[in-house]
């Protein structure tokens, strides 16, 4: 449809109209130039002079000519069928085929005044009917996203689900489908009638554990219509074949509509990827014993770490260092005199080194042999400190004094560190502590570490690097520039009748410097342990050069065995 309109009202053609009209009489019949002309002539001229001018006029009521073209579309129906196993489980074949007929004619019937757009959903979502009811998971908030990014822009009209409303995938529908404007209408499938079953709804645990720890693992478990049944949950560890039972409790259901979260502690005691296996026992009755039975998998690490102790002399340090790492069972702590050395200083994982290097020449090939294999190391100066060859050992720290006087400095700690975090309390105590004994002189932190602790010098905070940490070249080093520590500890212990704070300090300490980080240069994983039977297995493969540059060049052979 076409209309015609003008920004000003249409009677004022009639004047466009006159002023067209006036204009060629005064040109064509008062100006005596065109009398020699013919008056047919005439006419001709002064009625296209009387149309241009007219239409000039008109033009000037700005004209819009309005075109109207209409295009009736059928609102959208969705029919939606839920194709998981537990409709088939509520029906014999006879009643899957009536029911499969009568909603193909209902489809049908709405097609003769709707665009019905039919659609499946269980393993994915599928743009047809599908009967065959053998899909293993239902996600109907999955549908409900389809539906909404399809057709949110078209004339939905309606959404037809057909459900048992059983679903193990995806978030709760009721929530996704508050975004679909369509009105929605159920068609209930499945068994209406009371059902019994118990359930272990889900297991909260770790993924990682380490050897010799013990990991909680929570177990949420249901049960419905069973109320003042007994029932004996258990964990177990799957070794081949078999099941390992490791532990049980009763569990009594109190109550109809039963819901409780159970914890069992257990202890990681073999490396590896473990299996375990929670168990709930069924009961006479019950819809399904699948939901009774749920595997998980803890990965157990083998953290244990060997830390040396390497002394220039017998020090009360030693022994409190000792004692304060020897808390964490993950550590294996041994001490070794520097003149007479029993251990070779390669074999650990973390090496301190209390007031060395020294004068001896031992101590700059002692060096060197960190060096070579890249150990970490601890350095804690004291009066026996070569202050010029710690100088030329490491580059967190440059120390300027003869080492022969002494400062009593107390701790501060430096808000800036961020290598790992310390509680309030720790920071608040570090200040009160005893002040420990470091060389007289200049303290310079250079630019390859972080500052832990900084010196307080009676009242006067100096802002010298008391504890600095950090990474050179792949290596972790850290300095202490003061002996003592032995004090920290027994004052601890005065103050709180623990070592708690000293001992958390050392610790982070330590764990730092002796955090191995991932070296292999091929690296495959899974997102997950335990896949259903038709779900997609996603490696993640990583390839790294010797310079731990990622590259993807080479092939790589993938082979999965049972």
């Amino acid at each position: 449809m076409e209309n015609l309109s003008f920004q000003y009202p249409a009677w004022y053609i009639i004047f466009c109209l006159l002023i067209g009209l006036g204009y060629a009489l005064i040109l064509y019949y008062r100006d005596h130039t065109f009398r020699e002309q013919s008056k047919h002539l005439n006419w001709i001229l002064g009625t296209v002079r009387f149309l241009t001018v007219s239409l000039l006029c008109i033009l000037l009521l700005t004209p819009l000519l309005k075109t109207i073209e209409s295009q009736i579309q059928k609102p959208v129906i969705v029919v939606a069928q839920d194709a998981s196993e537990s409709i088939a489980a509520a029906y014999d074949s006879t009643q899957l085929d009536s029911y499969a007929r009568a909603l193909e004619a209902l489809t049908e019937r709405l097609s003769e005044n709707f665009e019905v757009e039919t659609f499946s959903f269980g393993d994915s979502i599928q743009h047809e009917l599908n009967f065959s009811f053998d899909d293993k998971v239902s996600n109907i908030s999955q549908l409900f996203s389809a539906v909404y990014d399809l057709y949110s822009n078209r004339n939905l009209g309606a959404i037809v689900l057909a459900t048992d409303g059983i679903y193990n995938e995806g978030s709760n529908p009721l929530y996704q489908s508050n975004q679909l404007t369509a009105p929605l209408y159920a068609i209930a499938m499945g068994d209406t009638t009371p059902k019994k079953d118990v359930i272990l709804k889900r297991v909260f645990h770790n993924n990682i554990a380490y050897l010799g720890d013990k990991f909680s693992a929570q177990i949420d478990l249901a049960a419905q219509n069973f109320a003042g049944q007994n029932l004996v949950l258990r964990v177990g560890k799957v070794e081949g074949g078999t099941v390992r039972n490791l532990q049980q409790m009763p569990v009594q259901v109190e109550g109809k509509n039963f819901f409780t979260t159970k914890e069992l502690i257990l202890e990681a005691q073999q490396v590896g990827v473990q299996r375990y296996r929670v168990q709930i026992s069924s009961l006479p009755g019950e819809v399904s014993t699948i939901n009774n039975v749920q595997d998980f998998f803890i990965d157990v690490l083998d953290a244990r770490q060997k830390i040396l102790i390497l002394a220039h002399s017998p020090h009360p340090d030693l022994s409190a260092l000792k004692s304060a790492i020897s808390r964490n069972k993950n550590y294996e702590v041994s001490i070794d005199y520097a003149d007479n050395p029993r251990l070779n200083p390669t074999d650990f994982d973390l090496v301190i080194l209390h007031q060395l290097p020294d004068n001896s020449p031992q101590s700059v090939n002692l060096i060197s042999q960190l060096n070579s294999k890249r150990v970490p190391r601890l350095f804690i100066v004291g009066s026996q400190t070569n202050l010029q060859r710690l100088n030329a050992a490491q580059t967190l720290i440059a120390i300027q004094g003869d080492g022969r006087n002494t400062n009593d400095v107390q701790a501060q700690f430096n808000s800036d560190f961020s290598l790992f975090t310390m509680d309030q309390e720790t920071r608040q105590q570090l200040s009160t502590y005893p002040p420990l004994l470091a060389p007289f002189g200049d303290f310079n932190a250079l630019g390859s570490g972080q500052v832990l602790l900084t010196q307080k010098i009676g009242n006067v905070s100096t802002g010298y690097p008391l504890l600095i940490l950090g990474e050179v070249e792949g290596i972790k080093e850290g300095v202490l520039a003061a002996e003592g520590i032995w004090k920290w500890r027994l004052f601890d212990y005065l103050q709180t009748n623990t070592h708690d704070n000293v001992d958390d300090l050392s610790r982070k300490i330590v764990q730092y410097l002796s955090l191995k980080e991932d070296k292999r240069r091929f690296r495959v994983s899974l997102g997950k342990n335990i896949f259903n039977e038709n779900e997609s297995l996603l490696f993640n493969a990583e390839l790294y050069n010797e310079s731990f540059e990622l590259i993807n060049e080479p092939d790589v052979t993938l082979v999965i065995t049972d």
